[in-house]
Order: structure tokens, then sequence, then C-alpha cells
């Protein structure tokens, strides 16, 4: 827990609206809960910046701007690497300011049994969902800690605290997730910093849909059948919406939740997991 020797009262804009204008990095910002978080960000005023290896694609990265608006800032971003992360959020500071928002968004998923796993899966899941999270923090915290004040977000999973025998990789890396979220809370408690894990069940985006494709297969059930399995485990009977996640997102990363840290919301349409 950090003792500060100094502790600067920050006044809180109790209206909700934001004071000056926050930059807010997303990573994983061009596809589903990291898109949606994007769209809200930037609605409620912030400038932002997303990260991700799609944008690597030209005509991709062009098509997005078209959609986001020549105010976000898109930039190729891969969270497993280093140098790119520095490279990023070097670019992020230079082009919109210094970072007080981050959204740890990125996420892979493999379906695999811990007894057929492949280690090089095993590895490729828990550096872009785990150490690409850490990467970014450690990118970005220091910053947030020296001006008083900063909002981080991780999406993880309610795989983090229930399990599935075919993910075994997304589970240990979103339970590592929460772990190193309560660390960064504790890190940035008296700086004005939160830190919060965001965990939903499932939610309709092209990963879960290509996981029911693949599931489909191995079952040899069908595409429809499998999105229906998925809704009828949930007491809510529907899947989860992107844009539900990011207005929970943009909440936490706003300024009447700073006492708010430490957590992890799920979201989860009634389910106990």
């Amino acid at each position: 827990m950090c003792l500060p020797t100094e502790y600067e009262h920050i006044p809180i804009n109790w209206s909700g609206t934001i004071s000056k204008p926050r930059i807010a990095i997303v990573t994983g910002g061009l596809n589903g809960i990291g898109l949606a978080t994007t769209k809200h960000l930037r609605d409620l005023g912030m400038r932002v910046a997303v990260g991700t290896r799609r944008a690597s694609d030209p005509e991709l990265a062009g098509e997005a701007q078209d959609t986001l608006g020549k105010d976000v800032f898109i930039r190729g971003l891969d969270v497993r690497s280093e140098e790119s992360v520095a490279d990023f959020t070097n670019a992020v500071r230079t082009e919109l300011g210094e970072i007080d928002v981050l959204v740890n968004s990125a996420g892979v998923s493999v379906h695999q049994t811990v007894c057929g796993h492949a280690l090089q899966d095993w590895n490729n899941v828990l550096e872009a969902n785990l150490t690409g999270s850490f990467l970014m923090m450690r990118a970005c915290l220091p910053g947030m800690i020296e001006r008083k004040w900063g909002r981080i977000v991780n999406v993880a999973s309610t795989a983090a605290r229930s399990a599935k025998e075919t993910h075994s990789a997304y589970c240990a890396s979103k339970s590592g997730l929460l772990g190193l979220t309560r660390a960064v809370a504790l890190e940035g408690a008296c700086h004005g910093v939160s830190c919060n894990a965001v965990s939903p069940t499932w939610v309709e985006t092209d990963m879960l849909r290509e996981s029911a494709r693949l599931m489909a297969t191995q079952n040899n059930t069908s595409y429809e059948q499998e999105i229906k399995n998925m809704s009828d485990s949930l007491p809510q009977q529907r899947l989860v919406q992107p844009e539900e996640i990011a207005a929970l997102i943009g909440f936490l990363c706003g300024e009447t939740a700073p006492g708010l840290t430490m957590e992890d919301i799920q979201i989860n349409a009634g389910a106990h997991w």
C-alpha cells in the first residue's frame, strides 16, 4: 500500500461532465468491447487513442478512421512487445498529450484442455491477456501517479472466477489479471489513480461468434445451436451487448467514481459464474 507524505485533495466534479479533455487509450479498440468502449469514451468527450494489431491493415484502419472520426488516434500496437508498447504510448503523448485513462481490452483465446495444450498457444494467450496489460499499465501508471489522476480498467471475464475445461489458458490469464488489477489499485490509491476489472459473461462479439463456430465443429452441432446454448445458459437468456460493457467502463473512467477501485465488477446476465 502506498504511504504518501503529502496528499493533494483533488476536487470532484459531481455533475459527471469532464472538467477537462481526458486522454484515453483503448487497446484492441477496433472490434468488440474495445470498439464499443472507444465510441463511448469519444462520445463522453475524451480524446481516444486506439492501439491494435489490426491497424497494420491500411484498408481496415482507413475504414475504422472513417467510422470513428478524425479525432480518434489509431496506431498499430502489439501489447506483447515492450518496444511496441513504448512506441505507441510515446506517440500518444506526442499527438494527444499525457495519458489519463487506460482500458486494457485487447485479448485472445484458444480452445484447448491442459492435456492437449500447445505451449506456444499457452504463451500467446498469457502474453496477450496478462503480460500485455502489465506492459501497458507499467507504461501509463507513472505519469498518472505524477499528475495525481488516473483511471485504469482491465477487461477480465467471469472465467477469472469460474472455469471451463476447454479454456484453461484463458481462465488462467484472466485470473492473473484480477490479481494484477488489485496490486495496481493499491499502488495508485493514494495518488488519485483507480484500477478496476470488468468481467463480462458471454458478450456478442466476433470472438464469441468464432468460438461458437469452433464449438459447433467440435460438438457436431450447428452455429445457431451453440449461440442458443450460450444464451440459454444465462438467467436473462440473452447475450450481453458490447455497449453494456462500454457504459460501465465509461462510468469507471469518469470524474464521479474516484473511490471505486480494486473491484471486479461482473456483468453476468444473472449467472453465478
